[in-house]
């Protein structure tokens, strides 16, 4: 799907890749739309995982749990580029399928918005639109694996910590403060 798109994949090319005959393939999905779903829950799943993980390191401080929620987004979509990369492909997705994901996804903004409306009362972030605001920056962050390539010149926690002082900047807050550096190392 990364390399073909979704139509330009075959359920056969699929069944080749990964060393299984095509009756094999469907004994564990129905069609190809439940290949692509699972790709696509397991790339969502994931990041949101990691977010939420992060999230919880920044503890009671909204700028921290901000930080480090941008940077471990940025970070899945660098060292998965290859999976965070079919989000595009969703358009292909039967409406509830579509739904289900959407919804996946949602939980994600959810995280991002209340921190960033937590950082609003605390009076560490100056934005008018916690949601608004959690939509770009997500989609800026969901953009990086459509040009992301690991032999390129930045490395993945270079460009995270890029995206999070881009990021801290939107919201109001002062990057590369003491207290709203992201954790070291980050998560992959």
């Amino acid at each position: 799907f990364y390399e073909q798109g979704f139509h330009g994949t075959a359920v056969r090319d699929i069944a080749r890749r990964v060393g299984v005959t095509v009756p094999a393939l469907y004994y564990y999905y129905e069609n190809k739309e439940a290949i692509l779903v699972a790709l696509l829950e397991t790339a969502t799943n994931d990041v949101a995982s990691r977010a939420f993980a992060a999230a919880e390191e920044g503890g009671d401080r909204p700028e921290v749990r901000f930080a480090n929620v941008i940077e471990a987004v940025v970070l899945h979509m660098t060292h998965r580029v290859r999976l965070a990369a079919l989000d595009s492909e969703l358009r292909y997705l039967q409406p509830a399928n579509r739904k289900h994901y959407a919804a996946t996804r949602k939980k994600l903004e959810n995280l991002l918005t209340g921190i960033i409306t937590d950082g609003v009362r605390a009076k560490v972030f100056t934005v008018a639109e916690p949601a608004e605001t959690s939509r770009a920056l997500l989609g800026m962050c969901q953009a990086v694996a459509t040009w992301f390539r690991d032999d390129g010149p930045l490395r993945p926690e270079k460009l995270a910590a890029r995206y999070v002082a881009i990021a801290l900047m939107t919201v109001g807050a002062q990057p590369g403060s003491r207290r709203t550096r992201p954790r070291q190392g980050g998560a992959r």
